[in-house]
């Protein structure tokens, strides 16, 4: 299936690793000319070389920090790529933790580095959008938002600030030509799954064989998902392909979870 990514401009954030990463290789396989950002310039150097050995896209490194320079990360963005028809919002997670024990001075600092540069630059990206009669914003979140996890009372309640913002502003960008959607991620090898694997172990005084075990008795598929999975379905929503999915939260968890 051709997506009608070749030619795009795609804004990734967070893609030195992880997630991120595979989004922005996803996206420049087929195509797309991507905006890779991190605060480390080695590791994200190294990333966009490693997709621009494969051709197709190209990919660019911006150095930045989303909590201090989501404008100057917006300005180097357009500059390299000349407008931005793509924004995949992806973000750090905040540290574990139960709602017991979380500290008030915690909310502030976490939701200015989690959601304030979501809406920010999203609000950067947009006028262009609308300009051009197309835009696509997907928001790379959890299935925490759906069924909150223990111990990460901090991601379970911030991101789901993001889900009532985009499903506002998918209504009212709607007839631009621009969707907003979000992808939520279960249990994903990333290298964030292994430190919460080793947060909750500690949390509740078991091994991390025993977390990892009964993680993975806790989703139907039996194991845990690959990046590149992930990625696809950010591709598609990304794409000319997905034209009339707007307003949605789409879970890549392998069934965990369980309600309709």
């Amino acid at each position: 299936m051709d997506l009608g990514l070749t030619g795009k401009h795609a804004l990734v954030l967070s893609s030195s690793r992880g997630l991120g990463r595979a989004v922005a290789e996803g996206l420049a396989a087929e195509g797309a000319d991507v905006v890779m950002t991190a605060r480390s310039a080695d590791q994200l150097k190294a990333a966009a070389d490693a997709i621009n050995a494969k051709g197709r896209g190209r990919a660019h490194a911006v150095v930045g920090d989303l909590a201090k320079d989501v404008h100057a990360i917006h300005r180097a963005a357009t500059d390299a790529l000349g407008g931005i028809d793509i924004l995949v919002a992806n973000t750090g997670g905040p540290p574990a933790g139960s709602a017991l024990n979380v500290k008030p001075e915690q909310w502030s600092p976490q939701f200015d580095a989690i959601a304030v540069p979501v809406f920010t630059i999203a609000g950067l990206v947009l006028p262009g959008m609308r300009e051009r009669g197309f835009g696509r914003i997907v928001t790379i979140a959890s299935t925490s938002v759906q069924q909150p996890l223990p111990n990460l009372v901090l991601s379970n309640a911030l991101r789901s600030s993001i889900v009532g913002w985009s499903k506002t502003l998918s209504a009212e960008v709607a007839k631009d030509g621009i969707t907003v959607n979000m992808v939520l991620p279960g249990r994903i090898h990333t290298d964030r799954t292994g430190q919460l694997d080793v947060a909750n172990a500690k949390a509740q005084s078991k091994t991390i064989e025993q977390i990892t075990e009964a993680m993975l008795a806790s989703i139907p598929a039996g194991r845990y998902g690959r990046v590149d999975e992930f990625a696809d379905v950010v591709c598609f929503l990304a794409s000319e392909r997905a034209s009339y999915i707007t307003g949605s939260m789409i879970r890549v968890d392998g069934g965990a979870v369980r309600h309709v």
